[in-house]
């Protein structure tokens, strides 16, 4: 079996390995982007950036037509098939919508910051800052066709290189903007970290895929079906980036950007950092599944595995997240940000369920059905705004990260109860006996952080810490030869 469409255990953790690590390196920058952001912005400085990334995602997902996306299957069907001319048209298809979509979003930018500007604050006029992003907004657009190009092409090592060049330069202007500027440059920031991302991509799209300005009405009308694909999938999105801004405004004007800081803090370290394991999912995982999303068999088997690795590689992580907030939090960004410790260590909680719900739900993505993976979305954001507003409201800070575990675990249920009965999906015991150890494990972490401190605390924390890796590194050493690969490897040296 080639190696794009391989689904056993040693293809899952090599590429969940792979681009698992490659997030970890953009982490690690990012962290120093946050540090310097903390100590030069402070926590209004770094609540002001964070309500001006929603404005340019919730823009950005409004618009981009889903052509990150929605491009992909039909691309990765072509680059299967080896059937060159018909990937090449294709791909003057996707980038002439992206193009589209870069129009209307710089439009769509402009008008609406008006409106964006009342509800987010209560004092000053950010119309101008809201409407610069145009430009963010439209270089995203231009980007995400690219990226599409190269993930269905399975370009996989120009997709990691290009994280991880563009990440790095973007910190260094970010931090230099930040210094000179102060909260003057943040949205140039945003702005030149949109740019620089483009500017990489299609460096290495253009590469692989010389651009061709060439186009007539039959791109326009081959790129209906991808459009429409990606709609519901942009819509969803879109909803997921206004329930985000909701929350951050309704916090600020609630509390103050200081709330906006500490909850966008505590759920970046709790839940964007986990990503370091779902980051292979729609790079590797979400094309074999495509590829085999009508064999119910294939899929029960390729979604279980997925889950399977998933679970047991980022449980450790969240074990040892869960304990570390007390020392992470201050070192990672300043001591003003300790409040937050107890949300974010709640928060961490939701990550098990996120992790045996994820490969679940893209069952439904990689069978077209975008309506219903819009009804799906739309019902978790909506759970997951009310449950923020309530928390917030009757326990401050800490009750929002009740309530992303409150969403998280709508989310399983649900999902699962619809994969279920509409494409008979069914888990396996393994994985309810692999989730039923560690998050035990997880929960009583959790636990010991609330009735524990001092030198119990961290005897106790590192103990089930190491349990927990122990543990998922006895079952993936029996389940794949990776580890005897690396044995071999070390006896060459």
């Amino acid at each position: 079996m080639s190696e794009k469409c391989d689904n056993s255990y040693g293809h899952v953790l090599k590429y969940t390995g792979i681009f698992g690590g490659v997030q970890g390196i953009n982490i690690l920058i990012g962290l120093v982007r946050n540090k310097a952001m903390a100590l030069l912005l402070g926590a209004g400085g770094m609540g002001l950036s964070a309500l001006m990334t929603s404005a340019q995602n919730f823009a950005a997902q409004c618009t981009s037509l889903g052509i990150s996306f929605g491009a992909v299957p039909r691309l990765s069907e072509y680059h299967e098939h080896d059937d060159d001319a018909q990937l090449s048209f294709y791909i003057q298809v996707t980038r002439l919508w992206s193009m589209i979509a870069a129009v209307l979003g710089c439009i769509f930018c402009v008008l609406v910051s008006p409106l964006i500007n009342d509800l987010s604050f209560a004092w000053g006029n950010h119309t101008l800052h809201y409407a610069m992003l145009a430009v963010s907004v439209a270089v995203m657009a231009i980007a995400g066709g690219e990226t599409a190009i190269l993930k269905a092409t399975r370009r996989l090592g120009a997709l990691a290189k290009i994280q991880v060049f563009s990440a790095v330069i973007s910190v260094v202007i970010s931090v230099a903007l930040y210094y000179f500027f102060y909260h003057s440059g943040v949205v140039p920031a945003i702005v030149m970290t949109a740019i620089v991302t483009m500017l990489t991509t299609i460096g290495y799209s253009y590469r692989y895929y010389p651009l061709r300005l060439h186009f007539d009405r039959r791109h326009l009308k081959h790129g209906a079906g991808m459009v429409k694909l990606g709609v519901a999938f942009v819509v969803a999105a879109a909803i997921g980036s206004a329930s985000e801004m909701f929350i951050r405004s309704f916090l600020n004007v609630e509390g103050g950007l200081n709330d906006v800081a500490f909850y966008n803090t505590a759920y970046m370290i709790s839940i964007t950092y986990a990503g370091m394991v779902f980051s292979a999912m729609e790079t590797d995982y979400f094309p074999r599944l495509s590829g085999v999303a009508h064999d119910i068999q294939a899929t029960n088997e390729t979604v279980n595995k997925q889950t399977e690795v998933s679970l047991l590689l980022l449980s450790p992580m969240l074990a040892a997240l869960t304990a570390m907030m007390p020392v992470l939090i201050p070192l990672l960004f300043s001591k003003e940000f300790l409040p937050i410790v107890g949300m974010a260590q709640v928060a961490v909680l939701a990550m098990y369920f996120k992790v045996l719900t994820l490969p679940v739900a893209y069952i439904t993505l990689a069978r077209g059905h975008s309506l219903s993976f819009l009804f799906l979305e739309s019902a978790y954001f909506v759970v997951l705004v009310l449950s923020v507003v309530v928390g917030y409201t009757y326990w401050d800070i800490y009750g929002t990260g009740v309530a992303i575990v409150v969403a998280h675990i709508f989310d399983y249920l649900m999902i699962y109860a619809y994969a279920h009965d509409r494409y008979s999906y069914r888990s396996t015991a393994t994985i309810s006996r692999y989730a039923i150890v560690q998050l035990s494990i997880g929960f009583l972490a959790f636990c010991l952080s609330l009735l524990t401190s001092g030198w119990v605390y961290w005897i106790a924390e590192a103990a089930l810490a190491f349990v927990s890796t122990a543990y998922s590194i006895y079952i993936l050493r029996q389940k794949t030869h990776l580890w005897e690969a690396l044995r071999r490897k070390l006896l060459r040296i």
